[in-house]
């Protein structure tokens, strides 16, 4: 069923009553997105060639979104909340944060929302977090937590914020604080707790990770420092450790000979028990390009493998001004 069939139930939906602001138009202000990704792109495969989500007026020609939506994107169209819809541009993508940016190649119309201070939101605080599509398309939340979020793809955010009740098109979703500022874009949808006591949650990128990179994005299409060390591997953690769920396809792992469903058990001389101390020792390494030593356990025992990273920006097509 497409986004535009349904609403959220009704209980669930912001009460402009309830807000200092005026409610429906901030929501205005999130767009929907539509990305149309080549098929022999570097991400196609894992995320498809159409992908369809929501992003933020911060600029009256810029939107910023997540930036899976957008990686390696040759058609973007844009789509205002009274139907103007009109071509984009991917600006930026920061494999850092996961922010993504996109220009509008055509006037919008939407009037930019103000950003917040996302690191000043505490525990408890009521938010919106609001796809495009206005209030039939936005959740009355809390923020639930802040803590480190580790992701499979080589990700690591130090300060993330969850969300709930979780909102089921979370993709570049606008989180809206109480003040009608945008403090922070989804990004994924979680689950905690066992089954019967399951609760779903939204983690979200504050936008206070965007303020020191957004010059550079602007100006370079990318943070203007070398880049981190990438593996090309996607791995999972359980209760005995780290492993290895799968490679990128021609990815300095593979090539290196790691092989899905191997341990990590140390990288560099370090033991590592979880995602984030993986990635955080892997980009210890110096930057892209540093070998990277990594032990790996295996059923017949462990042994040493050394991958030349590489750059993930260097694996993706970068798309053409229409």
């Amino acid at each position: 069923m497409a986004k535009d069939e349904w609403e959220i139930p009704e209980h669930l939906q912001p009460d402009p009553a309830e807000w200092s602001f005026d409610l429906d138009a901030v929501l205005g202000r999130v767009v929907g997105l539509r990305s149309l990704v080549p098929p022999d792109a570097f991400t196609a495969r894992v995320l498809g060639t159409e992908r369809e989500g929501s992003g933020v007026v911060i600029r009256p020609d810029l939107v910023l979104t997540i930036g899976y939506l957008v990686t390696e994107a040759e058609t973007i169209w844009i789509t205002a909340a009274g139907g103007r819809a009109v071509q984009g541009h991917t600006l930026a993508v920061d494999q850092e944060t996961g922010f993504g940016l996109v220009q509008t190649l055509g006037r919008l119309g939407v009037e930019p929302i103000e950003l917040g201070d996302s690191e000043a939101l505490r525990i408890g605080a009521p938010v919106v977090l609001a796809a495009a599509g206005g209030r039939g398309q936005a959740v009355a939340a809390k923020l639930v937590a802040r803590q480190p979020f580790a992701g499979y793809w080589e990700y690591l955010l130090e300060d993330a914020l969850f969300t709930a009740p979780a909102h089921p098109s979370w993709g570049g979703a606008g989180l809206i604080g109480p003040d009608g500022r945008l403090m922070g874009i989804g990004s994924l949808i979680l689950q905690q707790g066992e089954e019967g006591r399951r609760l779903d949650l939204n983690m979200v990128v504050p936008v206070h990770r965007l303020s020191p990179v957004l010059n550079d994005l602007l100006t370079y299409g990318r943070v203007n420092r070398p880049a981190r060390p990438w593996l090309g591997l996607y791995a999972t953690e359980d209760e005995e450790g780290v492993a290895i769920a799968s490679l990128a396809p021609g990815g300095p792992a593979e090539g290196a000979g790691v092989r899905s469903g191997d341990r990590v058990l140390a990288v560099g001389g370090a033991a590592v028990t979880d995602l984030a101390e993986l990635w955080r020792a892997v980009w210890a390494s110096g930057e892209a390009g540093a070998t990277v030593r990594l032990r790996l356990g295996r059923a017949q025992g462990a042994r040493d493998v050394t991958i030349v990273s590489g750059d993930r920006a260097a694996f993706l097509k970068h798309p053409r001004m229409h």
